[in-house]
């Protein structure tokens, strides 16, 4: 069914516009407004509250004064909440995406997907609220007791980006509440809206004043600055760029800060010369595609046994050609636009690089007329190492094919990189796939399958792709700090 103009409007209306701090809706002290535009259009859709340095400072003071209060808020509780959340955003799942839609362009199937992999973070922290334990033991020589507790780590500060505006939210806002960590939130200027539906649903769903506070502004350094300085900030939460990730740590050094670094990837897609070719080529769809190839864990690179390199290239390419591109509000769209004019001539300046250097386009390979950030799925051929499309983070639908000759090479090829996020590894030999997986230099790896992301494991890298980890059991970790008790009996 198509999606009317008045039904746009009437989600676009029913969305907070102002910063929430201390468990109130307030528009910023400043006067300034920040745009909201529709990537698919380039038109602005609305506009949301600009925050300043004093409303951040006042968001601090908000989650420093209820510290302690939240922190000792009955686990069960904390859980309870969350599990109400949950429960509200699948019952709204339609109306969240498409005001997802609205703001960052993806079609409606991928957005519904989001606000249900958003809701799952709610689910499953909210069942580990309830677990967190410690030790009891007798020391080593018998004269007296161990007592490890762990305890929430603090005021957090968490910062997220545009591409799944939803999920990254619930990602860390959920193990925060179950830990009892107090937070200030500012989503990425590009998405505020499905942030501020989220934060309306966290105090619809009984979060006490002052536990989430969230604060939208066009200018990151401004309001990040009080935050990042402020001695009672013990732990900030970062997804983004690794460039910017590198400066925030930084920032946080001066404070000591826990940190958990969600930063960039250059994944590798292997498939070896014994691989089913059907469905590394479903997976490669999925890897490349998902989120119009916005995505971190998006397979940015296709290093493929010489011998399958031409049936493989041209079933993917044969796919990817017949991915309708377009509005992600019109039925059957499975490639919305890019997130602004600034991605799309990235993606056409590396595709430009890697032709000039001798790589074919299959298919593709150009911007999409009209209005709106499109650029037409693309598979690539032929690439020679030194193409900065190997080596740079696409995130767009460009998928450049490579060739290797042994599984030494391809494990060289695939670490030959300064991130480590995640690989995606095609073989039938049980062998083979333990081997490789060992060597790979990531912090996950997608085997026989397209997709790692689940609320129910650790996500995240090593190398330049990041500290720490989110979801999972590991992910409520990152906001607990241990303590340990010497007890003399």
């Amino acid at each position: 069914m198509a999606i009317t103009a008045d039904a746009e409007k009437a989600v676009l209306d029913s969305v907070p516009r102002d910063l929430f701090i201390a468990g109130e809706w307030r528009p910023a002290s400043g006067s300034g407004t920040l745009a909201v535009e529709d990537p698919s259009t380039a038109e602005q859709i609305t506009e949301v509250a600009d925050a300043t340095a004093d409303d951040a400072r006042a968001a601090m003071d908000a989650a420093a004064s209820v510290r302690d209060d939240w922190a000792k808020h009955p686990p069960r509780e904390r859980g309870e909440i969350l599990r109400r959340a949950f429960e509200r955003i699948m019952q709204r799942q339609d109306e969240l995406a498409l005001l997802m839609t609205l703001e960052m362009g993806k079609p409606l199937a991928e957005s519904r997907a989001e606000v249900a992999y958003a809701a799952e973070f709610f689910r499953w922290f909210a069942e580990e609220a309830v677990r967190l334990d410690g030790r009891f033991s007798t020391a080593p020589n018998g004269q007296g007791r161990l007592i490890t507790m762990r305890q929430p780590v603090g005021p957090c500060y968490l910062i997220t980006p545009w591409n799944f505006p939803m999920a990254m939210g619930t990602r860390k806002i959920g193990p925060a509440v179950a830990a009892g960590c107090t937070m200030i939130f500012k989503p990425a200027s590009k998405t505020p809206l499905s942030a501020l539906a989220l934060t309306e649903i966290l105090e619809q769903s009984g979060l006490p004043a002052g536990v989430l506070n969230v604060v939208t502004s066009s200018s990151s350094s401004d309001v990040s600055e009080p935050i990042l300085s402020d001695p009672r900030l013990r732990k900030l939460s970062f997804t983004g760029s690794t460039e910017v990730g590198r400066k925030l740590l930084e920032q946080s050094a001066h404070g000591v800060l826990r940190t958990s670094m969600e930063l960039g990837g250059n994944a590798p897609f292997l498939v070896f010369g014994d691989a089913d070719v059907d469905a590394a080529v479903q997976g490669a769809v999925i890897a490349k595609m998902r989120n119009i190839g916005e995505a971190c864990t998006a397979a940015n690179r296709f290093h493929v046994a010489e011998k399958l390199a031409d049936e493989f290239t041209e079933k993917l390419a044969r796919k990817l050609s017949g991915m309708r591109v377009g509005r992600g509000t019109d039925e059957g769209v499975e490639v919305g636009p890019l997130i602004d004019d600034k991605q799309r001539s990235k993606v056409s300046e590396l595709v430009q690089d890697a032709t000039a250097q001798g790589a074919s386009v299959v298919v593709g390979g150009m911007d999409r007329d009209g209005r709106g950030y499109f650029y037409e799925p693309t598979v690539l051929a032929d690439v020679p190492a030194g193409a900065r499309v190997l080596d740079e983070e696409i995130f767009g639908p460009v998928a450049p094919v490579a060739t290797f000759d042994d599984e030494d090479e391809a494990v060289a090829a695939a670490n030959a990189t300064e991130f480590g996020l995640v690989a995606y590894v095609y073989t039938r030999d049980i062998n083979r796939a333990f081997r490789v997986c060992e060597r790979l230099e990531t912090g996950m790896v997608g085997l026989n399958q397209g997709i790692v992301s689940n609320p129910s494991a650790p996500f995240g890298g090593v190398k330049a792709s990041g500290i720490g980890r989110e979801g999972g059991r590991e992910g409520i970790s990152e906001y607990l700090e241990t303590k340990y008790v010497a007890m003399a009996l």
